[in-house]
């Protein structure tokens, strides 16, 4: 079961990620319907450290990400899924650009 991303960021690579992943642990929280307070307990993670996750403001530990796909009863790399591919895409859309660019410029 994988929920569809909120609308992802796409400036700042690391920014980026840290937001879609927070984004996609809401989702999955939400989707198991658990609260905050619940997922947080469960998981035995703070509650304002796992708001601040969510809301892609914290560089979460390898630890605290294992606790947290473990609640989630996911892997880590469907925890991770599709997180950043929007950083990706648009990176390679930016060197295709700039080499297109070149291309034309050399044939005048």
């Amino acid at each position: 079961m994988t929920p569809k991303l909120a609308p992802m960021k796409t400036e700042g690579d690391i920014a980026a990620i840290r937001y879609n992943l927070g984004n996609r642990i809401r989702l999955m929280r939400d989707e198991q319907d658990l609260t905050q307070h619940a997922f947080s307990k469960m998981v035995e993670i703070n509650r304002s450290y796992l708001v601040d996750v969510e809301h892609g403001k914290r560089n979460v530990s390898i630890d605290n990400l294992i606790k947290i796909a473990r609640g989630l009863d996911v892997t880590l790399s469907e925890l991770f899924e599709g997180v950043d591919t929007v950083v990706v895409d648009k990176k390679r859309r930016l060197i295709r650009q700039l080499i297109d660019e070149e291309q034309r410029r050399e044939r005048q």
